[in-house]
């Protein structure tokens, strides 16, 4: 089984609005989303690019199977490409069926795609599940895509790792690893279309100090992109924006919250940058109640810009080929 993972530099690109399209300098493909490179081949009739050298059918290569009117019939070509969803997982019951909508709007964006969720903890099927059943069906090629917003301890170990165990059970199965979802402009656009959905309105941004509240994480590298997104979503028009976590660091939600009403903020509204309920949410939103907070945005979940960031990762998963005794995610590192 070959597996493979990059590491992209971080963009954050300003000056898109809500509900923006492409970002600037990627051109649009022919499914209505960004993403993708002159590397990446689309497929106008399966929906789905496919990697250089084709697909080949079930049995011999051009094998042809005679039809009832006795006439050669090219043999069915099975599902070679799919996209796993790498989900968290928790007890709550809100999240994996969140998790379930977002899988429903990426797979009618993208029809032809076989599109699947795994957890890591708590909810089933696992992702080591799913990859099991996908190679005992025929499935050759498959994008594991990390439903995660930053590049911390899950994304750089508990996805891998599960990936890694995968691989010494399925060796027919080639697997690539695509990059977290952000940053990206577009899940700003979505941040700000769960603000105007909760009451905030567009003339509001210059009056309305805004707390950026994610999950929380022990890792530099995480913390200092929350904070460098916060920083690059103020200067897009908002009188304040302020990043804060629900665990693992501060401030706390209800810290910021008092930090820009001690600022002078009259206004101020909490937009989660989560992808789904669950404990850590729940956790923000109390903060954010409990602090006097005049709005609480919902989690970003299905949104369409997150749907259209998903399938724009799937495309820009590098095609990775591995020698014999080298996994192709030794070669990507």
């Amino acid at each position: 089984m070959a597996v493979a993972h990059g590491r992209r530099t971080h963009r954050f690109l300003t000056g898109l609005g809500p509900w923006s399209g492409p970002v600037p300098g990627e051109r649009a493909n022919g499914f209505g989303h960004a993403g993708g490179t002159a590397r990446h081949h689309h497929d106008p009739v399966r929906g789905h690019r496919h990697r250089p050298g084709g697909l080949q059918p079930a049995g011999a290569a051009g094998a042809a199977h005679t039809g009832p009117g006795g006439g050669p019939v090219k043999p069915a070509r099975p599902v070679r490409e799919a996209l796993v969803l790498v989900a968290h997982g928790s007890r709550d019951p809100r999240h994996a069926a969140t998790v379930a909508r977002l899988r429903a709007r990426v797979a009618e964006q993208r029809p032809g795609l076989r599109v699947e969720v795994g957890f890591l903890d708590f909810c089933a099927p696992g992702v080591g599940q799913v990859l099991e059943r996908l190679a005992a069906e025929g499935v050759r090629d498959v994008v594991a895509q990390p439903l995660l917003l930053t590049r911390a301890f899950h994304a750089k170990a508990d996805v891998p790792a599960v990936l890694r165990r995968a691989a010494s059970r399925l060796p027919g199965l080639s697997l690539v690893q695509a990059e977290v979802l952000g940053p990206s402009p577009l899940l700003t656009s979505a941040l700000e279309r769960r603000l105007y959905e909760a009451g905030v309105r567009p003339g509001d941004r210059r009056s309305t100090g805004v707390v950026l509240a994610s999950a929380g994480s022990s890792d530099p590298e995480a913390i200092a992109v929350i904070a460098a997104v916060a920083r690059e979503w103020r200067h897009t028009g908002w009188c304040a924006v302020r990043p804060a976590f629900a665990s693992a660091c501060a401030p706390r939600t209800e810290d910021a919250v008092r930090a820009l009403r001690a600022a002078g903020v009259d206004r101020v509204a909490v937009a989660p940058y989560v992808l789904a309920p669950g404990r850590l949410p729940d956790r923000i939103a109390a903060g954010a109640a409990a602090a006097g907070a005049d709005v609480v945005a919902d989690v970003l979940g299905p949104a369409p810009e997150v749907v259209d960031l998903l399938l724009r990762r799937f495309d820009e998963a590098p095609a990775v080929t591995a020698t014999a005794g080298t996994t192709a995610l030794e070669m990507a590192q």
